[in-house]
């Protein structure tokens, strides 16, 4: 049993699950993952490096991951900013990294130590171009270890950048929690090529991926193989090309490795939804109190649902739309942290089935039970 904050439990559950290297920037609210990286990775024989700034230090996990090392970064909104690009060349070269985002109010500078949830539609298209992404928000102290495991496993297992998605409220909760034993975690490494190369290294295609399969083996810099690697549209050995039906084949490779996969990645969570008279959805530190207004709610006969998607990208679709279908639900109220980002998708899921409604806030307070509690009731009472 430890009192932790989130931050503290995400470099815990960042180790157990492998991560070996930490290159950052400090940044409020999340600097407490850098000091702790610092503190716990020298006791694991594992790397903690200060960059220079967050472009660094996202650029600095992509070559330790290369070098086959678990890697993550840690920031907040500016700095996720500043990432982009590089996040971009690790989805392109296949590089799995986590990026943990502690989201505060913005933009800009704007809120350093404020809480905000205003980061979702920015973590699924911040970078540019058609791109895979992974992205997850815990709700508690506990769940900010196991979510961070489960982020380094889909990094590794698909090759590909994810974002742990937090928020200040996660961030600096403090929580009293119990670390599972390490034979209950389960944990995914990278898969590596079966064969070693032969004759010239010069042969050996870095992106080749085996029949029946999706996700290329990587093996790591050092190892007997030598391969190219570039930011450019490439082809199985890595070099650029400018053939568009590699370029098409490979992009679709890309994009399908997460969306055929949908089932593996996508977790989420519905209470109560069972003859509820309206379904909030909710996400991250903004469910403790929609479950505060829950039992408000209850006081007065109202019986109200929860659906939270623990994975925000790819977003639950499907569960959604079924718990709404399933249980005749025709009122839906999005509650976050922001002006309207994950309202949107609900509002393009649902279409006909329900109307979606939404709780908001961006002055850099929480939302609070009755504020819920009252637009409960004025959804419920609305035609």
């Amino acid at each position: 049993m430890k009192l932790l904050m989130g931050n503290e439990a995400c470099v815990e559950g960042a180790i157990a699950a492998g991560m070996r290297f930490f290159a950052g920037y400090p940044i409020t609210p999340s600097t407490e993952i850098a000091e702790e990286s610092a503190r716990r990775l020298p006791m694991v024989g594992g790397k903690f490096i200060q960059m220079e700034d967050e472009i660094a230090g996202m650029a600095a996990c992509i070559g330790a991951s290369i070098a086959g090392l678990k890697a993550m970064t840690a920031t907040s909104g500016p700095g996720f900013s500043l990432k982009q690009e590089n996040i971009g060349y690790a989805a392109i070269a296949e590089i799995p990294c986590v990026i943990v985002n502690v989201q505060r109010s913005g933009p800009s500078t704007g809120l350093p130590t404020s809480p905000s949830q205003a980061d979702v539609m920015q973590a699924r298209w911040g970078t540019h171009g058609d791109h895979p992404v992974i992205a997850l928000a815990p709700s508690s102290v506990r769940e900010t270890f196991d979510v961070t495991v489960r982020a380094f496993n889909l990094a590794e297992k698909y090759r590909t950048p994810v974002i742990l998605l937090m928020d200040e409220i996660i961030g600096h909760l403090r929580e009293g929690i119990e670390f599972p034993d390490k034979s209950e975690i389960e944990i995914f490494d990278r898969k590596k090529p079966k064969k070693k190369p032969e004759g010239n290294p010069d042969e050996f295609l870095a992106y080749k991926v085996p029949d029946g399969e999706i996700v290329p083996p990587m093996p790591a810099f050092g190892e007997g193989y030598r391969y190219n690697i570039t930011g450019l549209i490439h082809n199985e050995s890595g070099f650029p090309t400018n053939n568009n039906e590699i370029a098409g084949v490979m992009s679709t490779r890309l994009m399908e490795k997460i969306q055929n996969n949908v089932d593996d990645i996508i977790q989420y969570e519905e209470t109560g939804v069972a003859g509820c008279d309206i379904l909030v959805l909710t996400y991250g530190g903004t469910l403790r109190t929609v479950k505060a207004a829950v039992k408000l709610a209850a006081k007065q006969g109202i019986k109200v649902g929860v659906f939270r998607p623990i994975t925000i990208w790819p977003f639950p679709e499907e569960a959604l739309k079924t718990c709404v279908r399933k249980n005749n639900i025709k009122k839906v109220l999005v509650a976050e942290l922001n002006y309207g980002q994950i309202v949107l998708e609900v509002e393009r899921i649902l279409k006909s089935d329900a109307k979606a409604s939404h709780l908001g806030k961006i002055n850099g307070d929480i939302l609070y039970p009755n504020e819920v509690l009252n637009k409960i009731l004025e959804v419920v009472k609305s035609e």
